[in-house]
């Protein structure tokens, strides 16, 4: 959608972002099928199906919140704001309010992830924290040792990124608990010298961060769902083999 709004041709979806849908959509498919065989009485199967639709949407919104950011930032040239044109300034609200809106998506889809992992595994991680985050989640597996395979490529993925969502963590939280995240960075330079121009932050080592932010709910995304397929396609084969006797 964004990418029409910019003039740009449609994305077409690849690497880690295409793995991701794939497995996704594969998930949809084995439940539809499901739901086709035995009616889904509980409306469990329809539920998951639901929230992993909404999931994959989210995750192309995060992608293009992180494209639409990186087109606005090629448009800023200055380094301070005061030297900015009016045109850049536009566009570097542009790039600030897509960037935002990327960094606050890479924790909002963990979250509801984690929601979809607790149902799905019984984790049952409400009795521990009401308003629990995916990180409580991946803590109630360890706790529970449940699905430790599982478990455990989460956690890597986890760790291997664990720099990047840190700076987005910060970011996240005071952007949305304090005040506007790219104010800070004017804030601590007023620190250092009241009539001093304020320098613009490091745009692309800020877009590199939210870049590993998506990288990694793609990998997590498609760590979860494999799994989860791969589970169910053990469960059909046995079911089949059972009724065989």
């Amino acid at each position: 959608m964004l990418r029409t709004l910019l003039g740009e041709p449609p994305r077409k979806n690849e690497g880690l972002l295409e793995d991701a849908i794939e497995t996704m959509m594969e998930t949809t498919r084995l439940l539809q099928e499901e739901i086709k065989k035995n009616q889904d009485p509980t409306h469990d199967f329809r539920k998951l199906e639901i929230w992993t639709r909404g999931l994959i949407v989210s995750l192309d919104e995060l992608e293009q919140s992180w494209f639409a950011a990186c087109f606005f930032r090629k448009s800023v040239k200055a380094g301070y704001v005061d030297d900015m044109s009016a045109q850049e300034q536009g566009d570097y609200a542009r790039y600030v309010y897509f960037y935002k809106n990327g960094f606050i998506r890479v924790f909002s889809i963990l979250d509801k992830l984690g929601t979809v992992l607790n149902e799905l595994y019984d984790l049952n991680t409400s009795k521990v924290k009401a308003h629990f985050s995916y990180f409580t989640v991946l803590r109630q597996f360890r706790y529970l040792k449940y699905h430790d395979e599982l478990a455990d490529k989460l956690e890597m993925i986890k760790e291997h990124y664990k720099s990047s969502l840190s700076v987005l963590r910060k970011r996240r939280n005071a952007e949305v608990h304090y005040m506007n995240a790219e104010m800070q960075d004017d804030l601590w330079q007023r620190h250092r010298g009241l009539n001093d121009k304020i320098e613009l932050e490091d745009m692309d080592e800020h877009l590199n961060d939210l870049k590993q932010g998506l990288d990694m709910v793609c990998k997590t995304m498609t760590a979860s769902y494999r799994y989860t397929n791969e589970v169910w396609a053990k469960k059909i084969l046995a079911s089949k083999e059972s009724n065989n006797l």
